[in-house]
């Protein structure tokens, strides 16, 4: 289940905290994607099976401040699937059968006599 994901932080004023925050966000399992909107101070996260608590829990440990602000279902678009149509009729050429090579039969192993006996 695909899901979008809005988290509100509070320290976002230079590229090292901004970097420091998607590093985090992308580095938890299941994120496909995370973007920053940087006026507003909200990093948006879209993913399948996203842990909101584990990841609002690391951005707490590296950011100090992040607030779930909201968690939304993302549905796939069910257009494409509309816009598919039965495939047109295949036509095979069936060919004749492969050409077949033919091995000369081996030799037959001979056991060396027992140099013992």
């Amino acid at each position: 289940m695909k899901q979008k994901v809005v988290i509100k932080l509070s320290a976002l004023h230079d590229e090292k905290s901004r970097a420091k925050a998607m590093k985090t966000a992308v580095g938890v399992d299941g994120v496909n994607s995370a973007s920053l909107q940087q006026d507003k101070g909200l990093i948006e996260v879209t993913g399948d099976g996203v842990d909101v608590v584990l990841l609002t829990t690391l951005l707490r440990k590296s950011l100090k401040h992040a607030d779930v602000v909201s968690v939304n279902s993302v549905e796939e678009k069910k257009k494409e699937e509309e816009k598919k149509k039965e495939p047109e009729a295949i036509i095979q050429y069936v060919m004749g059968c492969p050409a077949q090579y033919i091995c000369p039969p081996c030799p037959q192993y001979e056991e060396p006599g027992c140099s013992i006996m």
